[in-house]
């Protein structure tokens, strides 16, 4: 195991987790849609259920994420996190937001009432993608922040990194393609979340509406979404000279990646294949109810690829909009190779965890959400 080789694997981890989270983003995705599919209380019980069931996955994952970005590569833990704080922080509120509505909106004695608490989750469902695309999308425009790794013999303020302005953050939204990316995440969820409705809930009036809403969620999405990456092909990009370490300008250094590593075409093509499949499917086709499995497969696959190319083939990943040489990459911001190595052999227990949750998804969704189970007595949301 090579130092060279333990960053790009655990690149890949990262990677990989924040892969999965766009995918459980069905949940943000779902509950931004809690009153427009809902018309009855009867149905918006049953969508609340839905998207209830699950959103410890996500939560679980979001933190997993930060986690593995800590332990691997804390420079830009310290750097984004530390710095950009006030974006991170409204994501993460409206995180916390989501998770006190489920368990208290249906309480005896809520003082705010069921409605206030479902609108802390449609709040949290559009929220929660957008800044959570915007922040993604720093990772191919840069963000302001400076780095200086001989601020650590200062012992009065050793601080490696600091953010060059007071915004914290929220400067991503200076950037109009940092927000593309957010509303392209935001209305992917959208269908994400209407997909899941469509496999997990059995009532023929509030599926039909579901089936409806892809249609309107999907150009917006696919407008978006092409917007971003046709420009992100065709922009200059943040290359690595091996030699000196030194960052420079390229132009069209993205879709050079994806030409000097073709298994990486491979998964971005399969993955937008597999995201037009189960969304085209399941609006011409009435009873189909597997697309969210084609559709989930394919954003796995399409985020994943999208991510290691903006991480691999000397590139950097974090690039700073202030100081051009600040910019982040694997071997410049990651923990050391002992760290790495030992964090390798733990990471061989990922499979089991992976499929205990395929275990306990299946387990909660044996059954099929219905009119009839929301009306019996039991634990629901």
């Amino acid at each position: 195991m090579t130092y060279t080789f333990l960053q790009h694997y655990w690149w890949f981890v990262v990677s990989l987790l924040g892969a999965l989270l766009v995918f459980l983003l069905f949940v943000q995705g779902g509950n931004s849609l809690l009153f427009r599919l809902g018309r009855t209380e009867e149905e918006r019980v049953m969508l609340v259920n839905s998207t209830g069931r699950k959103w410890e996955f996500t939560f679980t994952t979001l933190v997993t994420f930060g986690g593995a970005f800590f332990a691997s590569f804390p420079l830009f833990y310290s750097t984004s996190f530390g710095g950009a704080y006030w974006l991170w922080m409204i994501i993460l509120f409206s995180f916390v937001l989501q998770a006190v509505s489920y368990e208290f909106q249906s309480k005896l004695g809520n003082l705010l009432g069921k409605r206030t608490y479902r609108f802390f989750l449609v709040l949290n469902g559009i929220i929660g993608p957008v800044l959570l695309g915007a922040a993604v999308a720093t990772f191919f425009n840069g963000a302001n922040f400076v780095v200086d790794k001989a601020n650590m013999a200062d012992e009065w303020m050793p601080v490696i990194s600091s953010w060059a302005n007071g915004w914290h953050g929220l400067d991503a939204f200076a950037d109009v393609w940092n927000i593309i990316l957010g509303f392209a995440v935001f209305f992917l969820a959208r269908l994400l979340g209407n997909l899941y409705f469509i496999n997990n809930i059995r009532s023929e009036e509030l599926i039909g509406r579901c089936r409806r809403q892809l249609i309107t969620d999907a150009v917006p999405f696919l407008l978006f979404f092409l917007a971003f990456v046709i420009r992100t092909l065709l922009k200059e990009g943040f290359a690595v000279i091996p030699e000196t370490q030194e960052i420079v300008m390229q132009p069209f250094k993205y879709a050079q990646n994806f030409a000097a590593m073709p298994v990486l075409i491979v998964l971005f093509l399969v993955g937008v294949a597999g995201v037009l499949y189960g969304v085209v499917k399941s609006i011409v086709n009435p009873v189909y109810t597997r697309g969210i499995w084609f559709t989930g497969t394919g954003v796995v696959l399409t985020v994943l690829a999208l991510l290691l190319c903006v991480g691999y083939n000397d590139t950097a990943y974090y690039p700073s909009a202030t100081d051009l040489q600040s910019s982040l990459t694997l071997a410049n911001s990651c923990s050391s190779q002992f760290t790495l190595k030992t964090m390798t052999y733990v990471s061989i227990l990922v499979p089991f965890v992976l499929a205990y949750i395929v275990y306990a998804w299946r387990a909660i969704d044996k059954k099929p959400i219905t009119p009839e189970e929301m009306g019996k007595d039991g634990h629901h949301y």
